[in-house]
């Protein structure tokens, strides 16, 4: 496929200045001292990097109009129409060298419509010698989209635990989230395209001012709601003009165009059948570390036993010498770093847009609907689940669908079992 490209390529290129025994045709004056224009057909013969000459093409149209061209010693061929029209043009497989013949026996002849002349030049092709392009078989494509979907799923996860931490401590839906995603993003492209550093420390630096935003988030917003008693409806509200405030400000600080993660770590790797780039092998090995670090915060440590404590029952939690607003604020910081090194793997896996966490923030919102809300565990399972189905449904479904089909399966889990793979049952009334 390669060489046929390329063969078209050179060919069209080169139909002006050659023909088949002879310079190509020029414009000849009419009785009028007009200048008639003229129309080519014309292409370029090569079995692999080989340039085929002495092979001859006929080139026939109506009115009994008929001429055959021969390739030169560049394997290009031309021959002059006297005007838009319809042709065959036939290569003569007898006139091929030894060892040399059609790919395809039965495409000895192809076509040129009237309605093709856009310009005045026309060219057509006919491969010859093996097929040389590598096909892909299903087992393969299936190995390939397996470990991009684990991979996207680690990369929701991150982003989606803060939303069901915030959610379980709170009852706050946040649609801002993914604009906490795409702040990490930025802080990294920031520090590691334009300033120069290191990518390991750009990730620790995005880490930390995440960890300051979720902060400021709840220092300057949240807590003063939760304190005038404002409603979970209308805090959501609230969240949503955040975060279109918030998506509007990046894009009118670093414009609208992707901006390339170019850190190095764009180096294919091939696992067997596999291919991955040191930057997605990257991503799943921190995804990894960083989801267990969590796990081990939560079930673990005192803070953490607090933050399941408040989430399971506010009321009885500060009852018990709990600060509930502390937890609060602690939930929002981790949630925070937690959406900026999410950002970060995700503009190793797709680079750096204004609107990126927007792009993936319903998926994040399905992973942890269908792992259970406020659910830590239930977002990992959620996430995970989202991210194999939507890698997984382009073997089947045009890509451009994918997310869609992602939320068709949260609507049929969710019918099946309401509460989410790991959530809870409650009673109502």
């Amino acid at each position: 496929m390669l060489a046929l490209c390329l063969g078209i390529v050179l060919g069209s290129g080169a139909l002006a200045a050659s023909a088949s025994t002879a310079p190509a045709p020029t414009p000849t004056p009419t009785e009028s001292g007009d200048f008639t224009t003229t129309y080519t057909i014309g292409g370029i013969l090569r079995d692999g990097d080989t340039l085929i000459e002495g092979a001859e093409i006929t080139v026939a149209g109506a009115g009994g109009y008929s001429e055959v061209a021969t390739t030169d010693d560049t394997g290009r061929w031309s021959v002059a129409v006297p005007a838009k029209g319809d042709y065959t043009v036939t290569l003569d497989p007898e006139s091929l060298p030894d060892g040399v013949q059609l790919r395809d026996p039965d495409k000895a002849s192809a076509v040129v419509s009237a309605t093709e002349w856009q310009t005045n030049t026309i060219t057509r092709s006919f491969p010859l010698g093996a097929d040389t392009r590598q096909t892909t078989g299903f087992f393969e494509q299936f190995l390939q989209r397996l470990v991009a979907g684990l991979n996207f799923g680690l990369l929701i996860a991150l982003a989606a635990i803060g939303i069901t931490l915030i959610f379980g401590t709170t009852g706050l839906n946040n649609f801002a989230h993914g604009e906490m995603v795409t702040f990490g993003a930025i802080i990294a492209w920031i520090a590691a395209v334009l300033l120069g550093i290191n990518i390991f420390i750009a990730m620790l630096i995005a880490l930390v001012l995440g960890g300051v935003f979720g902060y400021l988030n709840d220092w300057l917003l949240w807590k003063p709601l939760r304190k005038k008693g404002v409603k979970l409806v209308q805090a959501m509200i609230v969240s949503i003009g955040l975060a279109i405030a918030l998506r509007y400000l990046y894009l009118f600080f670093i414009g609208g165009d992707t901006k390339t993660m170019s850190v190095g770590l764009s180096d294919a790797v091939a696992l067997g059948p596999v291919r991955i780039t040191t930057g997605s092998i990257l991503s799943m090995i921190i995804s990894v570390v960083v989801l267990v670090l969590v796990g081990l915060f939560l079930t673990r440590t005192r803070i953490g036993k607090a933050t399941r404590a408040v989430s399971d029952n506010p009321s009885l939690a500060a009852a018990s010498g709990i600060d509930v607003d502390r937890i609060i604020r602690i939930v929002w910081v981790l949630s925070g770093a937690l959406a900026a090194l999410a950002g970060v793997m995700l503009a190793l896996y797709r680079q750096v847009s204004w609107d990126m966490g927007f792009q993936v923030l319903l998926l994040m919102f399905a992973a942890v609907t269908l792992g259970g809300l406020g659910s830590a565990y239930g977002a990992l399972v959620g996430s995970i689940v989202v991210g194999l189905f939507v890698e997984l449904s382009t073997l089947f479904i045009p890509p451009d669908l994918k997310y869609a089909a992602a939320l068709v399966v949260l609507i049929v889990v969710l019918l099946v079992r309401p509460q989410g793979i790991l959530g809870r049952k409650e009673r109502i009334g």
